[in-house]
């Protein structure tokens, strides 16, 4: 009878349920998978081709706007702008025609503005377009002229005409005569050009850093290199993925930036995590002498039911975490969020199938081109379990060290303040930056942050009235009436200081206080201050819904109250920590020569909401891969100094790993580009620094030595409530 399986030669399907494989869910997934070769890599090769097929378009579909709060005063005048006024909203293109030799309107500069017009005039997405008014936007001196072209269609595909018209319009330029267009729609279209490529070259630097440190965690090349081809896999088939949902709703391109770098970090991370533990299982079925297809598949369900399932619960932390940021009402936030959401989805499932399916198929191949020191099937790490040792035996010395560094480091965040970007994100050359430039010089400081307000014609004079006693206001133009036959009129009023002086928030305030109630203040740097407000308003409810859910989802797995607590409790020092460092840098503008670029006074305003998903997002895929091992050990021993000292010996190097490898990957995008990707890589590089190497490998291990089996205590009511779920493999 014990032949008769070999005669029949059963299917893939047979030896996928063979029951001498003793697994849990997810170790029948990863067995199903690699009895199902074909099957799941051609799921795997027609969504990477697919939807790779789309991946080269996302610079070019993506959109590059959207940073507005939705349901806001602002946005709803600049749409009152843009339907009656012929366009001439916040999102209008401004092109500064500037004369070096005499007056621009004459010579030369005449036939460059009637270049310009024309070439505004034959771009059907452009409204009307309004030559250079003397007294409004011609200056004084007749040097400087702005011809406007307005907004024919929404704020994203503007950035698009902006994006599209920049090099030809620069093109009109003469020895004598320089043409630079600016306005909203053209700094974001620079802003987006500059940190497209500050992100490329960021990556570039990365992922050779990145297979550097991979070689030497895994000591052998093969296994190095599986990170990053799994990781490439996803990051394509979610590149594709965000321009087909582009075509339903608007995708900024920062979600395919940000989803670039989680994806290379995650994937690291959790293909670490697997790969270490299919090697030790591997080597362990070797010495029980099992047959070798069988070994294999025991060794994948050994894998998927303990690391799998702490990979499982970290990528749902992170897709828990960054869910809260769609509380935000702000377009570019909610596709920034849902683009890396996106990235997470494609990595979980290219590490729960796609791994173990090549795992299987590569078996002992996996340690191809070893260093000589690689000991492949090791688990168990002896310098972190003799580290385990030291803290179990000082446990108040080195966790009152670690939480003194981070307190200290965390204290600045008091004083930290923070606003929309200036001008200064830009590169100095770059044509947007130059256009505002010589707006200010040639019209005055609030000159490209001109403030408009629509109204009922009926309450005109009253507004008059108001901008004209205004002590915030420089100039007020006289009204101008509606394009069709609406009963509205729009105002532009000339501020007395900078776009991103502080002082112009109490100017808006107060027209709003002053002027009639139908009356809406609009214009692009109201549009910011209103955004800021909004986000303000948003960040405690954002941060307090991603410490309950975190903290829900950590009691869910690990059925531990005070431990999930305390878990999710000490990812607030390295943020603290990590926005801390962040002031003195960007704020402070300690550093900026080094890391080359002019510090603003402020960090910009979505730091704080959106870095704080991320960075909590990061810290509980440590907290997950640390508390899911000190469970499995609790669960098998019953002994805290097992579970505290065992965790430390078999994630403690995945954890220092994983953490150098996200330092790596954050800290290149600090040496590139604009200020935003330079805010990104330097917060977040710092705050997995301070989370991997303090928090996770030194406070958390300290917590559980300082609570012993109280960490693991958990109520009868509880654990009749919660569902069985066990890191053990059985």
């Amino acid at each position: 009878m014990s032949s008769t399986p070999t005669r029949r030669r059963p299917g893939r399907r047979a030896r996928a349920a063979q029951p001498d494989v003793p697994a849990g869910p997810l170790g029948r997934l990863g067995v199903w998978a690699t009895g199902h070769v074909r099957l799941v890599t051609g799921i795997w090769l027609l969504a990477v081709i697919g939807l790779g097929a789309f991946a080269p378009m996302v610079e070019k579909n993506l959109s590059g706007a959207g940073w507005q709060a939705n349901g806001s005063e602002s946005v709803e005048a600049r749409e009152l702008a843009q339907e009656h006024f012929g366009g001439n909203a916040s999102s209008s293109i401004q092109v500064v025609v500037r004369s070096e030799d005499g007056p621009v309107t004459e010579g030369d500069g005449a036939e460059v503005i009637a270049a310009v017009t024309d070439v505004l005039e034959r771009e059907p997405r452009i409204a009307d377009v309004v030559d250079p008014m003397p007294g409004a936007t011609l200056s004084q001196d007749g040097t400087t002229a702005i011809v406007m072209g307005g907004a024919g269609v929404d704020t994203n595909e503007m950035v698009r005409v902006a994006t599209d018209l920049k090099e030809e319009l620069g093109a009109l330029s003469t020895d004598t005569v320089t043409v630079n267009p600016t306005g909203s729609s053209l700094l974001w279209s620079d802003f987006n050009e500059a940190n497209l490529d500050a992100m490329l070259t960021s990556e570039l630097m990365s992922w050779p850093v990145t297979l550097a440190i991979l070689v030497l965690a895994f000591g052998a090349l093969v296994a190095a290199g599986l990170p990053l081809l799994l990781t490439l896999a996803g990051l394509v088939a979610s590149a594709g993925s965000l321009v087909l949902i582009n075509e339903l709703v608007p995708v900024s391109i920062w979600a395919m930036n940000f989803a670039m770098m989680f994806a290379l970090a995650l994937g690291i991370d959790y293909a670490l995590f697997m790969v270490v533990r299919y090697r030790a299982a591997r080597a362990a079925r070797r010495e029980e002498g099992v047959e070798p297809r069988l070994a294999r598949q025991r060794a994948i369900a050994e894998t998927m039911d303990t690391a799998g399932k702490a990979v499982l619960l970290s990528g749902l932390t992170v897709l828990i975490s960054l869910s809260a940021v769609m509380l935000v009402p702000s377009p570019s936030f909610r596709s920034m969020a849902g683009g890396i959401m996106l990235s997470v989805v494609f990595i979980l499932g290219a590490t729960l199938t796609l791994l173990p399916l090549v795992l299987f198929t590569l078996d002992d191949r996996i340690n191809r081109f070893a260093l000589p020191w690689s000991r492949s099937g090791e688990h168990r790490s002896v310098r972190f379990e003799k580290w385990g040792e030291r803290l179990w035996k000082r446990p108040l010395v080195w966790g009152s060290g670690a939480l003194v560094i981070l307190v200290a480091l965390a204290a600045p965040v008091v004083g930290l303040t923070t606003a929309m970007p200036s001008i200064k994100v830009l590169p100095e050359d770059a044509p947007a930056r130059v256009g505002y430039d010589q707006v200010k010089e040639s019209f005055g400081d609030g000159a490209p942050g001109t403030l408009q307000i629509v109204v009922n014609d009926d309450e005109a004079a009253a507004v008059a009235s108001v901008l004209a006693s205004d002590p915030g206001l420089a100039a007020a133009m006289p009204p101008a009436l509606a394009t069709d036959d609406s009963a509205l009129v729009m105002f532009q009023a000339v501020p007395t200081v900078d776009p991103s002086d502080p002082e112009l928030a109490s100017t808006v305030d107060r027209l709003r206080d002053d002027l009639p109630s139908s009356a809406l203040v609009g214009g692009a740097p109201v549009e910011n201050l209103d955004l800021k407000a909004q986000l303000d308003e948003s960040t405690p409810l954002v941060i307090g819904v991603v410490l309950v859910l975190g903290f829900l989802l950590l009691l869910f797995a690990l059925q531990a109250p005070l431990i999930s607590l305390l878990g999710t409790l000490a990812s607030l020092l390295s943020t603290g920590a990590a926005f801390g460092v962040a002031r003195l840098i960007f704020q402070e503008g300690h550093g900026s020569s080094l890391l080359g670029f002019e510090s603003q006074g402020f960090l910009d305003a979505w730091a704080p909401v959106f870095f704080f998903a991320m960075i909590f997002a990061i810290a509980m895929d440590y907290t997950v891969f640390l508390l899911a091992s000190a469970k499995e050990h609790y669960e098998r021993s019953g002994d805290p100094k097992d579970a505290m000292v065992g965790s430390l010996a078999h994630s403690g190097r995945v954890i220092f790993a994983a953490g150098a490898v996200m330092v790596a990957v954050f800290f290149t995008f600090a040496l590139s580009g604009p200020i935003p990707p330079k805010e990104m890589g330097v917060v977040l590089g710092i705050a997995v620094l301070l989370d991997a190497f303090l928090v996770r490998l030194v406070l958390l291990p300290v917590m559980l030595r300082l609570t012993g089996k109280a960490a693991w205590y958990a109520p009868a009511w509880l654990t009749r409530v919660l569902p069985n779920i066990t890191f053990a493999h059985d």
